[in-house]
C-alpha cells in the first residue's frame, strides 16, 4: 500500500534553489525522484529516527527530514 508524499513549501523552495545552483542538475533531479519513489513505498524503513516523529535520510547528494503518518498513509517532507 502506497503512501502519499507531500513536500512542505519550504522544502520545495530549498530543492528548487539546490537544483538551480547545481552544476549537475540531472543528479539532483534523479535524487529527488528516488526520494519520492522510496517515500511512497516504504518510508518507515528509510534513514534514522529523530525526535518528534521525524526521520532523516540521505540520497546522495540530497538529504531530507520527513515525518511519516501511518494511519493517514502520508509522508511530509519537512526540509531538504
Amino acid at each position: 500500500m502506497n503512501f502519499t508524499v507531500v513536500w512542505k513549501p519550504e522544502a520545495e523552495r530549498r530543492l528548487a534553489t539546490i537544483w538551480t545552483d547545481a552544476a549537475d542538475r540531472t543528479t539532483i533531479t534523479g535524487a529527488a525522484a528516488a526520494i519520492d519513489k522510496a517515500l511512497k513505498s516504504h518510508p518507515e524503513r528509510l534513514g534514522e529516527s529523530r525526535g518528534k516523529g521525524r526521520r532523516i535520510w540521505l540520497e546522495d547528494p540530497l538529504g531530507v527530514i520527513f515525518r511519516v503518518s501511518p494511519p493517514d498513509r502520508m509522508v511530509t517532507v519537512l526540509t531538504v
